[in-house]
């Protein structure tokens, strides 16, 4: 069997960036941007105030309370350039200080007098009070965002504060799935005759997929047929997929004909099993035309793994990012695993009493055992050559998804 440290080389080695395209704001969240992003434009783009109040000018020296000021003006949000010659300027939040005025009193610091309209001040205001200041967030021509940056909501706030309008984003590698079985049932409401089962791998995937930046254009189920599954193959084909996973009919069972119906596409196999737990008989190949094809084993969580450690390092590489680093956390009670077999562990990443970071390994580790995963925010990895972890062992940790932050909130209780 390969090592998983090898398998994932032979896959990289095939992985090249995919060209950039260009994509409008509004449809640029989750994107990975291609180039970073220079501002065109200075922000706040104007001196403006922090607050309501009355806008004054006094050079150096700071305005005493007590002082009292013509009120001259008023400026609000939206108003376009003034010029102020003396005097108090009533001014709203957000508003463009007039030129000439240097300072900001709060309305609270103040008392409005009438005949003539003026204000005292309560409190003595210095230059630059209360000021934004033009560029004071941003300086026009910087650099904002850097390539490799994953889009989320306050990247896009900035963007769109700074009159960006669309950015250049790496394109989504287009992915296919085809869930082989004759047991599997789509319908989430048709009653299993005996020996049926429903499919999850096809819902897990295609909720997985765009999570990992991919673009999922095809999906379908077949049954154990290697006629079926040419002809399905025929349609990924048309959709434009680059990308192909399968699951099930990979080990070498009866029914196991993807390898057969592989050679028939004129793929070349890359490797078939590699020495993990769980997923075993993964399959790696490529096809003719470059398509990758990832053939992943059938149990719910063999195909998690699969799509975790194989298949998004690839997307990943497609998507112009470097390779993920794992964290490194101490183990909260002991493990032991077989030697020569690289586990993946359904975990829990947590706070301990002391507020650091430890990993739970949950119970369930089976691979037809979904519940404990949906119970894990974490996979834990134990290398090959170990087989007994005590507590406090450090180990490599990776978040369920190699694009998103893994939410390690909580405790083990």
């Amino acid at each position: 069997m390969l090592d998983p440290t090898e398998a994932l080389h032979l896959i990289l080695d095939v992985c090249t960036p995919l060209p950039a395209e260009d994509c409008e704001l509004d449809d640029a969240l989750g994107r990975v941007l291609a180039e970073a992003v220079i501002a065109p434009e200075a922000l706040p783009p104007f001196d403006n105030s922090a607050m309501d109040g009355y806008a004054l000018a006094g050079g150096s020296e700071p305005l005493p309370a007590g002082s009292e000021w013509l009120i001259e003006g008023e400026q609000a949000a939206g108003d376009g350039a003034s010029r102020a010659r003396r005097g108090a300027w009533e001014i709203m939040t957000g508003a463009r200080v007039p030129d000439g005025l240097d300072r900001v009193i709060a309305v609270e610091q103040t008392e409005r007098l009438n005949a003539p309209p003026r204000v005292r001040l309560k409190a003595a205001v210095a230059a630059g009070d209360n000021l934004r200041r033009a560029g004071s967030d941003v300086a026009q021509g910087v650099a904002v965002l850097a390539a490799g940056t994953l889009l989320a909501p306050n990247h896009l706030m900035l963007l769109a504060a700074l009159g960006v309008a669309g950015v250049r984003v790496a394109t989504r590698p287009r992915v296919a799935v085809l869930c082989t079985g004759r047991e599997l049932v789509d319908d989430a409401e048709a009653v299993l005759a005996s020996g049926q089962i429903r499919n999850s791998n096809g819902p897990y995937l295609a909720a997985a997929l765009p999570r990992a930046g991919a673009e999922l254009v095809h999906r379908e189920t077949v049954g154990d047929d290697v006629e079926a599954f040419l002809a399905a193959f025929a349609r990924v084909r048309d959709a434009g997929a680059r990308v192909v996973i399968s699951t099930g009919a990979v080990s070498m069972g009866r029914y196991d004909f993807v390898p057969e119906a592989l050679q028939q596409l004129g793929a070349t196999a890359i490797f078939h099993k590699v020495a993990i737990r769980p997923g075993k008989p993964v399959l790696f190949a490529r096809l003719p035309d470059g398509t990758l094809f990832f053939g992943l084993p059938g149990n719910p969580v063999a195909v998690a793994v699969g799509l975790r450690f194989f298949v998004e390092p690839a997307l990943r590489a497609m998507l112009g990012l470097p390779r993920e680093m794992p964290w490194r956390v101490p183990l909260a009670t002991g493990c032991t695993k077989k030697p020569r077999l690289r586990f993946h562990l359904k975990a829990r990443v947590a706070m301990d009493a002391q507020g650091g970071l430890t990993a739970q390994v949950l119970e369930g580790q089976e691979s037809y055992r979904i519940r404990s995963l949906a119970q894990a925010n974490a996979w834990a990895v134990i290398p090959l050559e170990a087989s007994l972890l005590p507590a406090g062992s450090l180990i490599e940790v990776y978040g369920p998804s190699h694009l998103h932050s893994p939410d390690f909130g909580g405790s083990h209780a």
